[in-house]
């Protein structure tokens, strides 16, 4: 999904303002100030301003190319891998700017883990795939990279199915291990958040389960984002969920307040299934 919002009339798309951030009332860890964000010359997202709180599963919603996997993807700023993108505007993360001209980038990455919606483990080990962000960070110590290769696992449940055949391929996993694995791989390098742009959509509904229920553990300790189509998980894992819309976002809340009583009509036209 590209996230690039097309054009619409401005009277038929219920504003935001952009001096005042939508929040839920929780201290914010990742606060989205006033964030434009531009492929080329069309413009994917428009003053989007927001407050994410620390430890708690957050939901994109909306259809597709509405911006929420741009703006996924802006928190760990992937898209500065993408020819002519640019922004106006901030992003903070534990009360420090994404785009701090002395922030490393790979710095902010081993900080912000992704999840991306088709698991893509290497071509490697399962116990290789796990430690592989540890060892690009310079650890080679055996009985370190060995215990965080377990912590990792048990973290993302997989510890008790891989743990007599961590030196057999990750290819040979099923989908829905194969995906873990990618949480075991982000949650090594102990981030501080987890990013994950639609983690359970090439999953079947068991698989899909077992991913859910882990999202409901790790948010114990990791804040968590997830960008997803499926109204029911959202519903399900999400604290809170923000509802987006041509690159705007219309409506942000706690989770049971948007699937119950959302205060625009547009928010129940999309989760009644009036369309998108």
């Amino acid at each position: 999904m590209t996230g690039i919002a097309t054009a619409s009339p401005a009277a038929a798309i219920p504003q935001t303002s952009g001096e005042q951030i939508a929040s839920t009332g929780d201290p914010a860890y990742i606060r989205i100030i006033n964030f434009d964000f531009f492929y080329g010359a069309s413009q994917a997202l428009f003053d989007i301003s927001m407050d994410i709180p620390e430890r708690q599963v957050t939901a994109f919603i909306g259809p597709s190319g509405c911006g929420k996997s741009t703006l996924l993807r802006s928190i760990n700023r992937m898209n500065d891998l993408i020819d002519g993108a640019h922004h106006r505007g901030d992003i903070q993360v534990g009360g420090k700017s994404i785009y701090d001209p002395l922030l490393e980038v790979t710095s902010l990455r081993k900080r912000i883990g992704m999840v991306f919606q088709k698991s893509n483990p290497f071509p490697k080990s399962i116990f290789e795939n796990v430690v592989y962000g540890l060892r690009v960070a310079g650890v080679s110590d055996r009985r370190t990279l060995e215990a965080a290769c377990e912590e990792a696992l048990r973290g993302a449940a997989l510890w008790d199915e891989v743990k007599d055949r961590l030196d057999q391929s990750a290819l040979g996993l099923s989908g829905g291990q194969q995906q873990r694995l990618c949480i075991a791989r982000a949650i090594a390098i102990r981030p501080e958040v987890i990013l994950m742009d639609e983690p359970c959509s090439a999953l079947d509904p068991i698989a899909t389960g077992r991913i859910e229920e882990l999202i409901l553990e790790l948010k114990k300790t990791y804040t968590v984002v997830i960008v997803t189509h499926n109204m029911q998980q959202a519903a399900r894992v999400s604290d809170r969920t923000a509802f987006f819309y041509l690159g705007r976002l219309i409506e942000y809340d706690k989770t049971l307040t948007i699937f119950t009583n959302p205060s625009v009509k547009q928010t129940e036209d999309y989760i009644t299934g009036r369309f998108g």
